[in-house]
C-alpha cells in the first residue's frame, strides 16, 4: 500500500465528516484511512463509527484524550502504507492533495516529510501554513500565516513540516522514531522534523498539495487560550533542549533566554502569563524524561545547517512582524 492517512479526532462533530469525505475523494487510489478518536463526547465518534465496515478504513477509539502525539503514534503503529500522511480533523483536502505529496516525496529518497499549502478556511486567498520554521530565539513559527497564498507557489526545503497536513516516509520514522509523547500537543511536529534534519534528511514544501483549514477548531485556540499557553510554555523549553547538542545550547543561550523573556511578556499582556509559567514548571519536571539523541560528529554539517536555518528564521520572523504591523498581506 502506498499511503496511510491518519486523522486524529477530538470532538470534531462540526467538521469531521467533511474532512473524511475529502480524503475519500482523493485521486490517489492506493491508500487506507485511519481515524483515531481521542475520547470524544460529541457526535463525532458516531460519525467516525459510521464508516466502519468500509474497505481500507480503521477506527481506533481511546477512552480519554491521550494527546495528539500518542494518538497519531497509534495510527502509525498499525499503518500499512509506505508513507504516513497526517491530516487534521478540521482540514479539507483538494482531490490531488495526497497524489501531489507522494509525487514530491518520491523525487528524492532523502526527503522525510512533505508539508502542504494549508489555506485559511474562511479566507482561502490567505495562507494558514506553508511549512514551519524555527528562529534563533526558539520561536517555532508558521510560514506565511495570514499572508497571500500566491506568495508561496514555489517548492522549497523547509525546517519543519506542519503535522496538520503532511506526509512522512515510514522507513525514516522507523529509523529516527515517531512523535515524542512528552509534547502531548503543539511543537511535536517541529521536534520530529528537527530530528530528521539532525540525521541529514530533508523536509520540503509542496505548494500543489492544497487543503483548507479551520485553525484552532479542536483546541478552541486560534491564537491563545489556557491550554495552548501551557503547552507552549512547556514545549518551547523541551524543543531546543532535546534537539540542540550541548555546545549549540551554550552558543544560543543568550538569544534563547531573550526569546523566553519576550514570550513571558507577550503571554502576560494577553492574560495568560500564569498558564505560560505553569508550562515552564511542567518543562522542569519533564526534562529528565527527555530522550535526547546522541551527538554524532558525522552529523556536524546537519547541526550547522539547522543553526543557519534558525538565523535565517530570525530575519524571516522580523520581516513577518513588520508585514503584519503594516497590514501587508
Amino acid at each position: 500500500m502506498k499511503a496511510s492517512v491518519i486523522i486524529p479526532n477530538l470532538n470534531g462533530a462540526g467538521w469531521l465528516r467533511d474532512s473524511i469525505e475529502s480524503i475519500w475523494a482523493q485521486s490517489e487510489p492506493d491508500f487506507e484511512l485511519i481515524v483515531v478518536d481521542n475520547g470524544s463526547t460529541d457526535e463525532s465518534l458516531a460519525i467516525a463509527r459510521s464508516y466502519c465496515g468500509r474497505a481500507r478504513y480503521t477506527l481506533i477509539e481511546n477512552s480519554e484524550n491521550t494527546g495528539f502525539s500518542h494518538a497519531v503514534n497509534q495510527g502509525i503503529a498499525i499503518a500499512k502504507g509506505e508513507y504516513v500522511a497526517l491530516f487534521n480533523n478540521d482540514a479539507f483536502a483538494e482531490p490531488q492533495w495526497l497524489a501531489e505529496l507522494l509525487r514530491t516525496a518520491e523525487a528524492d529518497k532523502r526527503i522525510f516529510a512533505v508539508s502542504s499549502l494549508m489555506l485559511r478556511y474562511y479566507e482561502p486567498e490567505l495562507a494558514d501554513d506553508a511549512g514551519d520554521y524555527v528562529t534563533l530565539l526558539g520561536f517555532a513559527c508558521k510560514r506565511g500565516d495570514g499572508l497571500k497564498a500566491s506568495r508561496y507557489q514555489r517548492p522549497c526545503r523547509i525546517f519543519s513540516a506542519c503535522g496538520g497536513a503532511a506526509l512522512y516516509r515510514k522507513s525514516i520514522l522507523d529509523e529516527i522514531g515517531v512523535f515524542d509523547e512528552l509534547f502531548f500537543a503543539y511543537y511535536e511536529d517541529v521536534d520530529l522534523s528537527w530530528r530528521a534534519n539532525n540525521f541529514g534528511y530533508k523536509n520540503v514544501y509542496c505548494p500543489t498539495a492544497r487543503c483548507r483549514h479551520i485553525c484552532g477548531a479542536t483546541t478552541g485556540a486560534v491564537r491563545y487560550n489556557p491550554f495552548k499557553s501551557i503547552q507552549s510554555g512547556r514545549n518551547s523549553i523541551l524543543l531546543p533542549y532535546k534537539n540542540m547538542p550541548a555546545l549549540m545550547l551554550v552558543v544560543n543561550a543568550v538569544p534563547l533566554a531573550l526569546g523566553y523573556l519576550l514570550k513571558v511578556v507577550m503571554f502576560r499582556l494577553r492574560g495568560f502569563g500564569g498558564d505560560y509559567a505553569k508550562g515552564f514548571a511542567e518543562a522542569r519536571a519533564a526534562l529528565p524524561k527527555v530522550d535526547k539523541p546522541k551527538f554524532y560528529w558525522r552529523n556536524l554539517p546537519n547541526y550547522i545547517w539547522a543553526e543557519g536555518s534558525m538565523i535565517a528564521g530570525l530575519f524571516r520572523y522580523a520581516v513577518y512582524r513588520i508585514q503584519r504591523a503594516l497590514k501587508i498581506t
